[in-house]
């Protein structure tokens, strides 16, 4: 902040909103200092009332609305405000998408100027924005003799009780309440972070979409616990379309909600999950895109990007279970993928043979490690595909890939930011021909892209 003008905590002052932040939070300036306004949106002038003051920005809360967006709405959740799992039920559904694709503009802007906003186009949305996740991971607490289940506000470790979540499959609740109900009735203990004796940490319920298979995961410290064998004739007995049952075992003080361990209690290891006619089997912690109805869009933008005519060698990766790479094999000469996690892999190889392309191949291990050794093999690759975690490129594989200059790379990104400061470093030897937004999340701030880059 500047010499002469400081921001202090309890300071009120009127603000107008420019845009959206990259959580979904208004963003003004005062007296050119950046403003966060939870709950505002762009176009509002505000009453802030300053809650935190840091040395570059200050963070306020909205005292009073004295120009309301004609965008703004009624959450119909009873818990958003409290929740924090997601930021935009206040905003029409069609400005969403317009202040999703203005965030991909404003890391661009701040990390990859030279990437223009014409290559940026507008983003994809859904038909219908509510109800879409096919995986609800809910942390299970105790209040007195009361049992929750839900997700802890943002920033604090205040756990909000969840019967009901709009943007969930119902299933997945539905299956989440009964069992929390089963916990409380038999008294089953629950984790907290002050009581080494708790159990019961986490209730994962995931459906497929096109398959209707429902799996549940239970997420405990111990592998024994009291009442097991009861809960679990109790799970199978809570929807007819539950498969299958696990046990995952994460007795460390983290925020992660798997730990290493995993095994089945009933019912089969997998289930199975239907995406435009391929089939995947997953098990409980293999990654699946919790949104299978705009996958399909996405891998759809993916097989666009990379121009496939048959003739080419392509590589995934990050692959996970083969998603993206079992999606480009149809129109491939060859598909190659690795990934760190050897159950991925399996189940990698599985959905590959479960799905007839055998012009696949995928091993555990990471892309420094294998383009190397295929390159030397006289694999050349064409194409090559990444969809990496929020924190963007590692360092290894962005090294892959300026050495080994592939004709064309397909990245798709989960956060803007990391993807504009990648692109930097991809441009030096890379052209950005286009960039995809895609509307994973509707009513939370999460948006992904799918860009397209060729070598120069």
């Amino acid at each position: 902040m500047s010499e002469n003008v400081t921001i202090k905590i309890g300071q009120e002052f009127p603000l107008t909103i420019k845009r959206l932040g990259i959580n979904g939070e208004g963003v003004g300036f005062f007296k050119k200092h950046v403003v966060f306004v939870p709950g505002a949106l762009p176009g509002e002038v505000i009453t802030a009332h300053v809650t935190e003051v840091q040395r570059r920005f200050a963070t306020a809360k909205i005292k009073q609305i004295r120009e309301k967006s004609e965008d703004r709405v009624t959450p119909p959740c009873p818990v958003y405000d409290a929740c924090g799992g997601c930021q935009l039920q206040h905003m029409t559904y069609t400005r969403q998408l317009v202040e999703k694709r203005d965030i991909v503009l404003q890391a661009l802007e701040r990390y990859s100027p030279d990437v223009t906003e014409e290559l940026v186009k507008p983003t994809i949305g859904m038909e219908d924005p509510w109800h879409y996740r096919n995986k609800s991971q809910f942390q299970v607490r105790q209040k007195g003799a009361k049992v929750m289940a839900g997700l802890f506000a943002a920033g604090s470790n205040f756990l909000v009780d969840i019967d009901d979540c709009l943007v969930q499959q119902p299933e997945t609740t539905k299956i989440t309440n009964e069992i929390k109900a089963f916990i409380e009735q038999y008294k089953i203990p629950v984790y907290d972070d002050k009581d080494p004796q708790g159990i019961i940490r986490s209730i994962v319920v995931r459906k497929g979409i096109e398959s209707g298979q429902i799996q549940v995961t239970l997420i405990t410290t111990k592998k024994k616990f009291p009442h097991k064998e009861e809960l679990t004739q109790a799970i199978t007995k809570m929807n007819a379309s539950i498969v299958s049952i696990s046990q995952n075992i994460n007795a460390d003080r983290t925020s992660l909600i798997f730990g290493e361990t995993t095994f089945n209690l009933w019912g089969k290891e997998t289930m199975v999950e239907i995406l435009d006619g391929l089939v995947f089997d997953l098990s409980a912690r293999a990654f699946f895109q919790l949104n299978p109805v705009q996958t399909v869009h996405l891998y759809n933008e993916v097989k666009k990007a990379a121009h496939l005519t048959g003739t080419e060698n392509v590589v995934d990766a990050y692959c996970g279970v083969g998603t993206i790479g079992l999606w480009l094999a149809g129109d491939a000469k060859e598909v190659r993928g690795m990934d760190i996690v050897p159950e991925a892999i399996s189940d990698a190889k599985k959905n590959a043979a479960r799905n007839n392309r055998k012009n696949t191949q995928f091993v555990v291990g990471t892309p420094e490690e294998w383009v190397s050794k295929w390159q030397k093999e006289g694999f050349a690759i064409d194409v090559l595909t990444a969809d990496p975690p929020r924190t963007g490129l590692d360092s290894e594989l962005m090294d892959v890939i300026l050495r080994t200059k592939p004709k064309r790379f397909v990245y798709t990104s989960c956060n803007p930011s990391t993807l504009a400061k990648d692109l930097a470093r991809l441009t030096k030897k890379y052209s950005v021909v286009s960039i995809q937004p895609v509307d994973m999340f509707p009513q939370t701030s999460q948006i992904e892209c799918v860009v397209e880059l060729v070598l120069n």
